[in-house]
Formats: C-alpha cells, sequence, structure tokens
C-alpha cells in the first residue's frame, strides 16, 4: 500500500486558502490510485481553541472539499477537522473518504491538550478506531494522543492494526519527542508509523515539520524535514505480517 503524507504551513482560520494549499500539494505528489493519503491535525484552520466558529456538522464544507478531493485524486483522503456532532458539542476529528468520496471512519481525538486548553473547548473520544483499506487494518490517532501508548495498545489488542496514522501539529520546541514517540509506537506495537505534522507558525505556537514514515523496526523510511511539501513510502504488509509471524510479541499482551 502507498502512503503519502502531506507537509504544509496551514494559514491561520482560512479554509478555502488552506483547500488550495492541499489541491495544490496533492496534484504535485501525484499519488497513485487507491493510495492513503494524510494531512495534519485541523488542516483547514490550524490548532485553533476557537471552535465556535470553526467547527461544523457533518456535510459542511471541510467534508465536502475532502469528499470531492479524495474523489478527483482517487485516493484515499484522511486529515483532521473540528466537527460539531448531533449534541453541538465539537469534537477534534480525523476524518477518512474512500475514493468514491465516501465517509468511510472517522475518530475523536481522546487525549485533548490540556496544557494548551482544548479540553476546554473540544470534548474527549472516547476509544481509538481501526478501518481497513487496501488490505492494511490502519488506527488514526492525533498529536496530543501520541503520549499516551496505552491507547495505541487499546487498538493493537482489540484490532491488530498495521499502520497508525497519527496527524498533528507538534510544535517545534518538543520536535524531539515527535520523532522519538513516533519510532517508539512503531517497535512496541510491530506497525508502520505515519506522522503528518505541520510547519510555519500560528499564534502561539511554532511548528517544526519532521513528518515521518517509520517502519515497524522504527527505522525512519521517508522524513520530510522542515520543508512544505510531501513524502511518500510503499508498505510492505506481506513483510511486517512475516516479522510479526516470527516475534510473536503481540501475542503475549495482557489477556490475549
Amino acid at each position: 500500500m502507498n502512503v503519502v503524507a502531506l507537509q504544509f504551513d496551514i494559514i491561520w482560520e482560512k479554509k478555502r486558502l488552506n483547500f488550495e494549499k492541499v489541491r495544490r500539494l496533492i496534484t504535485e505528489a501525484a499519488p497513485p490510485k487507491d493510495a492513503l493519503v494524510v494531512l495534519p491535525e485541523m488542516f483547514a484552520t490550524g490548532f485553533s481553541m476557537n471552535a465556535d466558529a470553526i467547527a461544523e456538522p457533518y456535510g459542511g464544507e471541510m467534508e465536502q472539499f475532502l469528499a470531492k478531493t479524495a474523489k478527483e485524486f482517487a485516493i484515499c483522503l484522511m486529515a483532521g477537522a473540528a466537527m460539531r456532532g448531533r449534541d453541538g458539542r465539537a469534537r477534534n476529528k480525523a476524518l477518512v473518504f474512500s475514493p468514491a468520496g465516501e465517509l468511510i471512519a472517522f475518530y475523536a481525538k481522546m487525549k485533548p491538550f490540556t496544557p494548551g486548553g482544548e479540553a476546554d473547548h473540544y470534548v474527549a473520544g472516547e476509544h481509538p478506531i481501526v478501518f481497513a483499506w487496501d488490505d492494511c487494518a490502519i488506527s488514526p490517532f492525533i498529536c496530543y494522543d501520541l503520549r499516551f501508548p496505552e491507547i495505541f495498545r487499546e487498538a493493537v489488542a482489540a484490532h491488530r492494526p498495521e499502520l497508525f496514522a497519527v496527524i498533528a501539529n507538534f510544535p517545534e520546541k518538543r520536535i524531539g519527542h515527535w520523532v522519538t514517540l513516533l519510532q517508539a509506537r512503531a517497535i512496541e506495537n510491530q506497525a508502520y508509523v505515519v506522522g503528518v505534522n505541520r510547519i510555519g507558525k500560528d499564534p502561539d505556537y511554532t511548528y517544526g515539520g519532521r513528518s515521518l514514515i517509520a517502519n515497524p523496526q522504527g527505522e525512519i523510511v521517508a522524513d520530510a524535514g522542515a520543508r512544505e511539501g510531501f513524502i511518500s513510502a510503499q508498505m510492505d504488509l506481506a513483510g511486517l505480517r512475516k516479522y510479526r509471524e516470527g516475534l510473536r510479541f503481540l501475542a503475549d499482551l495482557k489477556g490475549r
């Protein structure tokens, strides 16, 4: 399976300008048909606590853009967005659209970034999710989730995901943590990891990029550095499954 990560400077709370940037980057990346293309957390607004203004109901402008773009480029498209549920409350979500433009999965961030006040504006999700794409089990997580290995283990214990997709607005001053934690999640769960961060600045933080793809050994196979652009890699699912069968670490999880 082909995985493509788009790293860019998100224009603060300007959805349509970010739509234009995403479409340009996808055109430049020219992903193969049915590739998984991943955008950062809150890709169209930045990490804004202005939930009243930016959070949309399902079927809103952001969802329409993602559905249309997935269909246009014949890709599976994952992106972060502030969404408002039927209960009227906002959640920081990852949305996944098929090449047919259909919403096939969504995940609500389980660990809002309390040091930045996120929990005051966005409701926490309750459980991880796993969806299947191109014969691969994929589990999305969002930014601060990365610091809590137990929720990754929860997904592994139930569904054995083969790829974790972590979308983020991860600050530059802790970018070393970002890289190390992504590698750790790959090693301990015997899985591929794609981490998609942003670059640039918003009113509160500076972002260092370093979107990357790590293999199940924790080795970095693609690294975007601090520039705007894209990275890609092809996952060796047969090799991953052989590795898991030879070293059955996951079978020794408590209660399994």
